[in-house]
């Protein structure tokens, strides 16, 4: 009984060679040795499955056309890169991040931000000058109370994001698990 057999080196099988092969048919023909067609299939894949094998492997090649394509992308100038990176340290001391979740419900006075937080007015005034300086933080004075609030939409949903990120289960290389199944 023959089974087919895949060539890797040439992409076909036994009972491909069959087809070409006379002397050969007949037992490669029989019922008896006649793999179920899902097997055929599975072996080599339709048309279809093969192109979008290659599909894959052709995106998995990088190339000078696909550099050119990532460098039209999106062109961020350093300034850019410098601003988003003094945003990210005066956002990365633990104590600013809980001052900025809790500016993220909307207007705090600088008295309940240091009442929440259980430290003196002057160090939440630190911290939020700091925040400031850096357009996290917009400020608006009524009277002798001065109300904190997240700058604008933007920093808002940067807050959210690496707080429901950090919330997320580890599972760093998950794209790595699925390449084995």
């Amino acid at each position: 009984m023959t089974r087919p057999t895949s060539n890797k080196a040439n992409g076909i099988s036994r009972s491909h060679k069959a087809e070409t092969n006379p002397s050969t048919a007949a037992v490669d023909a029989s019922p008896s040795s006649s793999p179920p067609a899902h097997a055929h299939a599975h072996a080599h894949g339709t048309p279809a499955s093969r192109a979008a094998g290659r599909g894959a492997r052709e995106r998995d090649v990088c190339g000078p056309d696909e550099h050119a394509r990532r460098a039209r992308l999106s062109l961020v100038s350093d300034d850019q890169l410098e601003r988003a990176a003094s945003i990210f340290r005066a956002a990365g001391d633990v104590s600013r991040l809980k001052l900025l979740h809790r500016l993220s419900d909307g207007e705090w006075c600088v008295t309940e931000l240091a009442e929440a937080a259980g430290v003196g007015l002057s160090t939440v005034s630190q911290q939020l000058r700091l925040l400031r300086a850096e357009r996290i933080v917009a400020r608006r004075r009524a009277g002798k109370h001065i109300f904190y609030s997240l700058a604008d939409a933007h920093v808002s949903d940067l807050i959210h994001s690496a707080i429901e990120h950090a919330a997320e289960p580890h599972s760093h290389d998950r794209h790595d698990d699925t390449d084995g199944a």
